[in-house]
C-alpha cells in the first residue's frame, strides 16, 4: 500500500521548466489554504537538499543561492522548509521574499544560483520550484535531469520523511532567524538590481550615457502624446516588484487594480478571460477623461507573463490582444528596433513549435531567422544560446502560444519588456532620414501603403501578417489523453492521420492545401519529415500544410504539458479563415480521439 509521501511525491510533474504539484493540504488545487501535510514539507526539504547537492557538485562549497516565492497561500511554508534544508546542507541562502520571477532571476546574477517557489499560471492551490543558476534561466533540460534524478533518488530511499527530519536538525534556529532578518535587505538589493538590468534591457544600452539617451528619446515623445499604463495584478508577486516607479520615472501614467500582493482577486491565467477586468478598468479611466490609458495588462501570479489589452481608439473599446498577437508584435518591435540601431544583420528568433508562423513572415522582412524548439522556457533559451555560439545575434526569443516575450539579455519573459515593445512602436517615430518603427515594418515587408504620420495602436495590429490561430486556454486546444505513452500515441495518430489524408486531402484543396510535410520538436532540436512521428516522444508534433507552390500555409500541432495532466493541441492558418482552423482543429481533436482509444 502506498504511503502518504510516496502518493504526494508520485503525483509531481518535473521538467525543466519546473516542478509543479497540489501542494494545498486538502489536495483541492483550488484550495487557497496555506498549510501543508507532514509529507508535502518533506518533499520541500529534499528538493533543497538536492539543488544543494547539485550546485556544490557544480561549482564547489560555500555557494549562495537566491530563494523566493510568489504570493501563493502555500509559498511561506515552501520556503521556511527550503531555507532551512539548503542551509542545512551548507549553502548560503538570501531570501527575498515574495519576488517576480524576471526579478530573482535577474538578481541572481550576484549570486551562484535561485529557488523560486511557484506554479506559474496555474491554480491557486499548485505551487512548484523553478531552479536555475546565475546566467538568470532555469537549469538547460539535461542538467535538469540529472537533478530530476538526484531528487527522485532521495525520495524512494528507505525513509525519506525522517531523513528530511534529519536534514532540517541540522539547520540551527539561529541560523534561519539570520536568514529571515537580512531578507528585507536583500529584497531591496533585489529590486535596485533588476530596475537596472530593465533599464539595460529594454534601450540595449550597457553604456549607462547611451541608455539616459534612448530614454530621452521616450520621454520626449511621450510628451507630445501622453500615455498610461493600466495593470490588474491581481495580487501577483508585481504587487511587491518595479513596476509602478520603472513607469511613472519615464514619464508614463500608472493605474493599478487588485495591487495587494496575495489578494488573488480572480483565477491566475493571463488570457482573455481574465483581462476583462483591465479592459473594464480602462474603459473606466477612458469614460472619467484619462484619454492617455491606451495600454493594459494582467500579470500571472509569478509575474513573469503578462498579456495586453489595448484601446482601440476607431472602436473606442478596450480590446484584448490574443497571446500569438502580443508576441508578433513584440518580435516586429525588437526586430525594428535592432535594425534600426544597426542596419542588417545575421539575425535569428527562437520560439517554440507552437509559434504562429506569422513570426517568420515578421522575421524575413528583416533578414531574419525563425528556429523552432519544443515548448518550455528553458528549451527555447538554450536554443537561443545555440544560435548565439553560431553566430546569431538573437535580440528576442519566446513562446508565442503562450504570450509575452524574452528580450536579451533577458532569460526570462517579462511584461515590463513586452510593455516597452509596443511603446517603442508607438513613440519612436520618423526623425530626419531616419524612419521610425512602424514605418520601417511598412517599408521591409512592402507594405509602405500602410503607413501615414498620424497612425495609432490599432493601425499597427492592423498591418500584423494575417493569421488565424486556436488559443491555448479554448476548450478546444484541451484533451483528456489516457495513454501515457506518447511515443507509441503518435505513431498510431501517424497511421490514422496518412489514412485519412488520402481521403481528406480532396475537401483540404478549397484551402488551397495540396500537401504536408512533419516536424518534431525535442528540447532544442527540431526534426524535418521524421519518418517515424514517435521520434517526437512527449515533445511536440507538427503537421505543416503547403499550397501548389510549396509554400507553408498552415499546420497542427500537439503535444502533452510538462507542467499539468493536459494534452495540447492547435492549429494555425495563414489569413483570416475561421473555417478553415475551425476543420483542422476538429480533425486533429478526431484523429488524436481515435489513437487514444486504440
Amino acid at each position: 500500500m502506498k504511503s502518504a509521501f510516496d502518493t504526494a511525491y508520485k503525483s509531481m510533474i518535473l521538467s525543466a521548466s519546473g516542478w509543479r504539484m497540489v501542494f494545498a493540504s486538502s489536495g483541492n488545487e483550488e484550495d487557497a489554504s496555506p498549510e501543508l501535510t507532514a509529507e508535502k514539507g518533506a518533499i520541500a526539504v529534499l528538493a533543497a537538499r538536492a539543488f544543494a547537492e547539485y550546485i556544490i557538485g557544480k561549482k564547489g562549497k560555500n555557494r549562495t543561492v537566491v530563494v523566493g516565492t510568489d504570493t501563493r497561500p502555500t509559498g511561506k511554508a515552501i520556503a521556511d522548509r527550503m531555507i532551512r534544508g539548503l542551509a542545512a546542507s551548507g549553502v548560503q541562502v538570501r531570501f527575498i521574499g515574495v519576488s517576480a520571477a524576471p526579478e530573482i532571476m535577474s538578481y541572481a546574477k550576484t549570486a551562484d544560483g535561485f529557488a523560486y517557489i511557484s506554479a506559474s499560471h496555474n491554480p491557486i492551490g499548485h505551487n512548484g520550484i523553478k531552479f536555475g543558476l546565475a546566467d538568470g534561466g532555469v537549469i538547460p533540460a539535461e542538467e535538469a535531469a540529472r537533478l530530476i534524478q538526484s531528487f527522485r533518488t532521495l525520495c524512494e530511499s528507505e525513509n525519506p520523511e525522517a531523513e528530511a527530519e534529519r536534514i532540517l536538525s541540522l539547520c540551527p534556529a539561529e541560523q534561519a532567524e539570520k536568514i529571515y532578518a537580512e531578507s528585507a535587505s536583500h529584497k531591496k538589493e533585489a529590486v535596485d538590481y533588476y530596475r537596472n538590468f530593465t533599464r539595460l534591457v529594454v534601450s540595449a544600452q550597457s553604456d549607462e550615457t547611451k541608455q539616459n539617451a534612448f530614454f530621452d528619446e521616450i520621454k520626449t515623445a511621450l510628451q507630445k502624446s501622453p500615455l498610461s499604463v493600466v495593470c490588474d495584478m491581481n495580487g501577483s508577486a508585481r504587487c511587491l516588484s518595479i513596476d509602478k516607479d520603472f513607469f511613472n520615472g519615464l514619464g508614463i501614467g500608472f493605474y493599478a487594480i487588485n495591487d495587494t500582493a496575495g489578494k488573488i482577486a480572480h483565477a491566475i491565467i493571463p488570457e482573455p478571460e481574465n483581462l476583462v477586468h483591465c479592459a473594464r478598468e480602462t474603459e473606466r479611466l477612458q469614460q472619467a477623461g484619462t484619454s492617455s490609458a491606451l495600454l493594459g495588462y494582467m500579470p500571472d501570479c509569478d509575474g513573469d507573463r503578462g498579456n495586453i489589452v489595448y484601446w482601440n481608439e476607431k472602436t473606442k473599446n478596450c480590446e484584448v490582444l490574443a497571446a500569438q498577437e502580443v508576441f508578433a508584435l513584440s518580435v516586429l518591435s525588437e526586430l525594428a528596433f535592432r535594425y534600426r540601431q544597426n542596419g542588417p544583420e545575421k539575425t535569428a528568433v527562437s520560439v517554440n513549435g507552437a509559434t504562429s508562423m506569422r513570426i517568420d513572415e515578421i522575421a524575413r522582412a528583416f533578414g531574419g531567422e525563425v528556429h523552432r524548439g519544443e515548448v518550455g522556457e528553458a528549451n527555447i533559451v538554450n536554443l537561443a544560446r545555440s544560435l548565439r555560439e553560431k553566430g546569431y545575434s538573437v535580440p528576442i526569443l519566446g513562446e508565442g502560444s503562450n504570450g509575452g516575450n524574452i528580450t536579451h539579455p533577458a532569460a526570462v519573459r517579462d511584461p515590463i519588456n513586452t510593455l516597452f515593445a509596443l511603446i517603442k512602436l508607438v513613440t519612436i517615430k520618423d526623425t530626419g532620414n531616419q524612419k521610425g518603427l512602424f514605418h520601417l515594418w511598412c517599408s521591409l515587408s512592402g507594405r509602405e501603403h500602410l503607413y501615414k504620420e498620424n497612425f495609432t495602436f490599432a493601425d499597427i495590429i492592423a498591418a500584423l501578417p494575417a493569421y488565424t490561430t486556436t488559443g491555448v486556454s479554448e476548450a478546444r486546444a484541451l484533451m483528456k489523453i489516457q495513454d501515457k505513452n506518447h511515443t507509441e500515441l503518435k505513431r498510431r495518430f501517424q497511421r490514422i492521420f496518412t489514412e485519412e489524408w488520402a481521403v481528406k486531402k480532396e475537401s483540404l484543396c478549397k484551402y488551397g492545401i495540396v500537401s504536408w510535410e512533419a516536424a518534431a520538436t525535442v528540447g532544442t532540436k527540431e526534426i524535418t519529415n521524421p519518418e517515424d512521428f514517435g521520434v517526437s516522444g512527449k515533445g511536440g508534433l507538427k503537421i505543416v500544410f503547403k499550397d501548389e507552390h510549396n509554400t507553408d500555409i498552415a499546420f497542427m500541432w500537439m503535444r502533452g504539458s510538462g507542467t499539468e495532466p493536459v494534452f495540447r493541441i492547435l492549429c494555425d492558418v495563414r489569413g483570416t479563415n475561421k473555417e478553415a482552423e475551425a476543420e483542422l482543429v476538429d480533425w486533429e481533436r478526431s484523429m488524436l480521439a481515435k489513437a487514444d482509444s486504440i
